[in-house]
């Protein structure tokens, strides 16, 4: 697809995984030491575009990653989400996979994970 920064090629150094059908690069702007994105490689929108082998391929991909990323971090925990959407935050529109390595410590009070996309909610 014209002018989608995720179906351009990445610096090397970025490179965290790649196969046949997902490439993982750490993030530019990560929330966490070894921030990942997981993007499939053919161009769809969002996470419920995937395609069957894309969905199929990617637990096991997740679980490479997280193999790669706990023997070079250490972290002590994992986010993992997707924004759908621009309602949900999505600014690139193609579909791209969060892996965020959490580390004790690296907030206070972390209960709630992913429900802090909309903060008066992340805590019950």
């Amino acid at each position: 697809m014209d002018n989608c920064i995720f179906c351009e090629k990445f610096d090397k150094d970025r490179i965290v995984y790649e196969d046949e059908t997902w490439i993982a690069v750490y993030d530019l702007y990560p929330v966490s030491e070894g921030h990942t994105l997981l993007i499939p490689k053919r161009h769809c929108e969002t996470y419920f575009n995937l395609n069957y082998l894309e969905y199929e391929s990617l637990g096991v991909t997740i679980g490479i990653v997280k193999m790669i990323l706990d023997k070079k971090f250490n972290p002590t925990g994992y986010n993992i989400g997707a924004n759908c959407g621009k309602s949900a935050g999505q600014t690139v529109m193609h579909c791209h996979i969060h892996i965020i390595p959490r580390y004790d410590g690296d907030m206070e009070d972390p209960r709630g994970g992913v429900r802090g996309v909309i903060p008066e909610n992340q805590k019950y």
